[in-house]
């Protein structure tokens, strides 16, 4: 053996001794492309045990290895690594996936460089392939770029080293309306993402640092004219090695409009709350605490607006009933709405007005409220009362009076008013039943005693034990109460004059 080859391979022993044990995968090559040796990190890169498993050469690895670049490309043969190398190409940091041909499932990312040692006359003697098994960063960073892609928040993320965009998602370009290579290698001098903004000059000093940029509002340049409202960010990170400014953003712009339609919207209500000439207020609806009410309300109530502003309804009094005050507010509780109510409401001097009350539930500021319309219906009450007591003095003997006309009568009495709980029919005593109707068939306290076979008397106390219990006043009020209830129905025959 000559003393050349003896150090060739003396020099080969030593190097595989002093690689053997690196972290680094490493494959010895000879410039015939053959594979003399590979290490344990290089098999174990593989997936294999043997270095007859990685092929016996250049050629032979292709076969059982496909490689992909990071972009989803597949590596032709002859820019595998070990082909490159094989040709005497000197390179680094080359990335690739590299996927076993019998195992499509499985995979590892390489980080690839090269080294080609020379023999003392300079003619290639070995050739050196040096990887990393980096499929764990890869991963990561496959995540990171899934997870930027698919925030629904803009963003964009700017190299500090010269201050150019690399990346940029699809929420950022729908937003602005650039197109990505209008924001790709531009710098941020080109589309300052920081113009206008509230606080610059720390934004600017914090991003020289490369330190976090606090929330603030800024405005950006769009491509087609015009600009932006919107609230930006900076957060620092490491990518690829480098030192870079993830820029996320809040669109400004529906929250301003919604923010307009809801100024717009309070004005027109403010406007027509002011003006409208029926007496109206807002109250909390929690504790009915007046929020505000309006002229006409304070001209009707003869109240100035410091003495309600503040105060509750109950303070105010505006009901003079406590009772129906209860019931109103427990009935709108569970309803949200009640549409004209008759009651009695006090004025400042204590005058008692009759009013149809409606109410709403509606929100104000995030906080629901009442809105309550008085509307005064003392006149039309008073000429009501009047109509009844007429109705009721021409009633007191029924018995001139048809069906046709006494219904007439009773649906002139049945005005529109929440009807309470009242007592049942059968409430009333078997003789009451008859008592009461015989006055719906029209006939008179005399009549009845005889029709019954009773003193005229003992008939009077029966019928205002009946007006008692059914809580009426008059014959025509037991008519209409009866009537209503569908009772009788017999005994609605006209009456003949004898």
């Amino acid at each position: 053996m000559s003393q050349d080859v003896l150090t060739t391979e003396t020099n080969r022993r030593q190097l595989q001794q002093i690689i053997a044990g690196l972290t680094d995968g490493v494959i010895l090559l000879d410039p015939d492309q053959c594979i003399l040796w590979a290490n344990d990190a290089a098999l174990a890169m593989h997936g294999v045990e043997r270095i007859g498993d990685l092929g016996a050469n250049a050629k032979e690895y292709a076969k059982r290895f496909a490689l992909r670049y990071r972009n989803n490309h597949p590596v032709p043969a002859h820019s595998y690594p070990i082909n490159r190398v094989a040709r005497g190409e000197t390179f680094s940091d080359v990335l690739v996936e590299v996927t076993p041909a019998a195992d499509e499932e499985t995979m590892w990312v390489h980080r690839v460089r090269s080294l080609v040692l020379a023999d003392n006359r300079g003619e290639p003697e070995s050739l050196v392939l040096i990887m990393d098994d980096v499929t764990d960063w890869a991963s990561a960073e496959q995540r990171f770029e899934k997870t930027f892609a698919a925030n629904p928040a803009p963003a964009v993320i700017c190299r500090l080293s010269d201050l150019r965009y690399i990346k940029v998602n699809p929420g950022f370009l729908e937003m602005t309306g650039y197109a990505r290579d209008q924001v790709i290698g531009t710098s941020t001098y080109e589309l300052d993402v920081l113009a206008q903004a509230e606080n610059r000059d720390l934004a600017k000093q914090c991003l020289r640092d490369g330190t976090t940029i606090p929330q603030m509002q800024a405005e950006l340049q769009l491509p087609a004219g015009g600009t932006k409202q919107v609230i930006v960010a900076g957060q620092p990170l490491e990518l690829h090695d480098e030192a870079c400014m993830l820029f996320s953003f809040v669109d400004m712009e529906p929250r301003r409009k919604v923010e307009v339609a809801l100024r717009q919207s309070e004005e027109r209500f403010a406007k027509a709350f002011r003006l409208t000439p029926v007496p109206t207020l807002v109250c909390s609806a929690s504790d009915q605490v007046v929020i505000d009410v309006n002229d006409a309300f304070l001209d009707t109530l003869a109240y100035s607006s410091e003495e309600v502003s503040g105060k509750t309804i109950a303070e105010i009094e505006v009901f003079h009933d406590k009772g129906a005050r209860t019931r109103f507010f427990t009935t709108l509780e569970k309803t949200a709405r009640l549409d004209r109510v008759d009651v009695r409401v006090r004025r400042k001097d204590n005058e008692l007005i009759d009013c149809a009350v409606s109410a709403d539930t509606v929100n104000i500021q995030g906080s629901p409220c009442y809105l309550l319309v008085l509307m005064d219906i003392t006149e039309r009450k008073r000429t009501e009362l009047e109509l009844v007591a007429a109705i009721e003095e021409v009633m007191k003997d029924a018995s001139w009076f048809s069906r046709t006309l006494i219904e007439k009568l009773a649906n002139v009495k049945n005005v529109n008013a929440p009807q309470l709980p009242s007592v049942s029919f059968t409430d009333l005593t078997a003789r009451e039943r008859d008592v009461l109707e015989l006055i719906c068939a029209g006939l008179a306290d005399k009549e009845i005693a005889a029709r019954l076979k009773l003193a005229t008397n003992t008939v009077r106390n029966h019928v205002a034990t009946v007006y008692s219990k059914l809580d009426v006043h008059s014959r025509s009020e037991a008519i209409v109460w009866a009537r209503e209830r569908g009772l009788f129905s017999s005994a609605w025959r006209p009456k003949t004059q004898g």
